[in-house]
């Protein structure tokens, strides 16, 4: 019996991969990192329209020390210089960015570095340092800050950027309010030079579109697929021409809630008013079939590949060839329905095809080995990544740290753990840390909940909100209240929104331990930093950090 359900599964996948052979390959772009847009045809529907519009970490070791005396020895109470003047330090752009970069968890503390670079002689904020800490305080809701930051650049003559527009909107989105994220869209003329008009050329044009298309993506990433489809119904005609670009990302929102229906029916439009769809189109398509429905029980996981199969049969009627990211989307069904053996066979086919797999592609089968025990295979497959050029991200290893997690095994975690750090393969990310600290905290491995903490803030990676939600609620669960309330009063300090279950958990946990004159001390405490640190920027409109 079990041999005849292999059997049958072995030709299943063959049929599938012999009825894809008969699609040709044109050129296939191989890079270690994907960073795409949807204005690509290689696009990836996971990352549409990804753009990195702030700039990111790189290797400084004064702005690693700098983070640091801000972080350690930084009081809220008072000014930032308190920390900094017996430190003699030129400031440069590269300096400040790579210091906020790396002080984007401690949003209070960054501000506070922001307001005192600002009066440095021979230094002046850039329009790209503006942005960065619109994007912090952002996060954390503080958007009249934000915009009293827009028009001071502005009464600076520090113009605003569609870059510094495009990260307010991503966090007005992000926290819900997608209304004023509308607003600032159509203020972005009020503020930057070179906004198209009426008497346009063709590049323009294109500025335009990709404007429009970044505002809609922006919508259908945060769950706004509906919102979006009201404003390009509404401005379509008159303030763009739809193009493919703009369907897909329409396309991808209404499938990422899961709306195949809306989906569909904004395919078929596209295609009625003579728009034909391209390689990523068709990859939405198959990443919307694909990517959030369930696998279980067989029936499901095989109604899935049939469905995949007919979209590449569609693709070859049209004459749009698959692409790597087409074949990793394949390669996640199979992952996540645990499907070691059929993983492998197409990441072979690939490879006999001339399709170099990607970061993404080797990482969904990294996964699906590490969470079916097979862990050697993983590490062989790591090597071979190695060896073709595709550099692991944490991502990567972190398949890894999960399986040791569901393991309890401690040793293998700290091993892979301490090899990365020493062979400096890559920085592990914030993810990383707390895989290792829920583990660890589960496990009552406090020598080492302290190790990775300790390590983790001297990354800068860290920590964040995760972290500390983790740290707290397990305290709590231990009772151990001083200890709860130290890490949660530092949480406020550096400007990490704690999660309102940790406000209740904490204030319900401190009552029950007929401690309440211990919350109303703590409560007065967030209260007077509140008020010390809204005085100190006082016409930037500080608002408390809630949720």
């Amino acid at each position: 019996m079990n041999q005849s359900y292999h059997h049958h599964q072995h030709h299943h996948l063959h049929m599938f991969l012999t009825m894809s052979l008969r699609l040709t390959h044109s050129r296939i772009t191989h890079t270690l990192i994907h960073i795409r847009t949807l204005c690509s045809s290689s696009s990836s529907p996971n990352e549409t329209l990804t753009l990195t519009l702030t700039p990111t970490i790189k290797p400084s070791p004064d702005a690693d020390r700098l983070s640091q005396i801000l972080i350690h020895h930084h009081n809220p109470f008072h000014s930032m210089e308190s920390s900094l003047q017996l430190n003699g330090i030129t400031l440069s752009h590269f300096l400040v960015h790579q210091t906020l970069i790396r002080l984007k968890h401690t949003s209070k503390i960054a501000f506070s570095f922001f307001r005192w670079a600002q009066t440095h002689p021979n230094y002046t904020h850039t329009t790209s340092t503006y942005t960065l800490i619109i994007d912090i305080l952002g996060k954390v809701k503080q958007f009249d800050t934000c915009w009293k930051l827009i028009t001071e650049m502005d009464s600076k003559g520090i113009n605003p950027s569609f870059t510094t527009f495009y990260v307010l909107i991503r966090r007005l989105v992000s926290a819900g309010l997608t209304k004023q994220a509308v607003r600032a869209f159509d203020d972005i003329g009020c503020f930057v030079d070179n906004v198209v008009n009426d008497d346009v050329d063709q590049e323009q044009m294109e500025q335009q579109v990709d404007d429009f298309c970044y505002l809609f993506d922006t919508l259908c990433k945060y769950g706004y697929p509906k919102v979006a489809a009201e404003m390009f119904n509404k401005w379509k005609g008159w303030r763009f021409k739809p193009d493919v670009k703009m369907y897909t990302v329409l396309i991808n929102g209404w499938w990422k809630v899961k709306n195949g229906k809306m989906a569909e029916r904004f395919f078929n439009e596209m295609v009625a008013s003579g728009i034909e769809p391209n390689v990523v189109t068709y990859n939405v398509v198959l990443n919307g079939m694909c990517r959030r429905v369930s696998l279980h029980p067989e029936e499901r996981f095989e109604r899935t590949v049939e469905r995949a199969r007919k979209v590449f049969d569609e693709m070859a009627e049209r004459g749009v060839q698959p692409d790597v990211t087409s074949y990793s989307i394949l390669l996640h069904v199979y992952s996540r329905a645990h499907k070691p053996d059929g993983t492998l066979e197409i990441l072979k086919t690939m490879k006999d095809r001339g399709i170099h797999p990607s970061l993404v592609s080797y990482t969904s089968v990294v996964k699906c080995l590490c969470s079916c025990g097979r862990v050697d295979n993983a590490y062989r497959l790591l090597d071979e990544m190695v060896q073709n050029g595709v550099t692991p991200s944490a991502t990567t290893y972190n398949c890894f740290f999960k399986e040791y997690r569901g393991r309890k095994d401690v040793e293998s975690a700290m091993r892979l753990f301490k090899q990365m750090k020493k062979e400096s393969v890559l920085i592990p990310d914030t993810h990383t840390y707390n895989i290792l600290l829920g583990m660890f905290i589960k496990l009552d491995r406090f020598d080492l909940v302290k190790e990775i903490w300790d390590d983790m803030k001297g990354s800068g990676s860290g920590p964040d909100l995760d972290s500390y939600t983790l740290l707290v609620h397990h305290l709590c669960d231990q009772q151990k209240w001083q200890e709860a309330c130290g890490y949660f009063v530092e949480m406020i300090e550096k400007g990490i929104l704690p999660q309102k279950a940790t406000f209740e958990t904490l204030y319900r946990g401190l009552i029950q331990a007929d401690m309440l004159r211990t919350w109303r001390r703590l409560k007065k405490k967030l209260d007077d930093e509140f008020v010390s640190f809204s005085s100190e920027f006082e016409n930037y409109h500080i608002k408390p950090y809630k949720r």
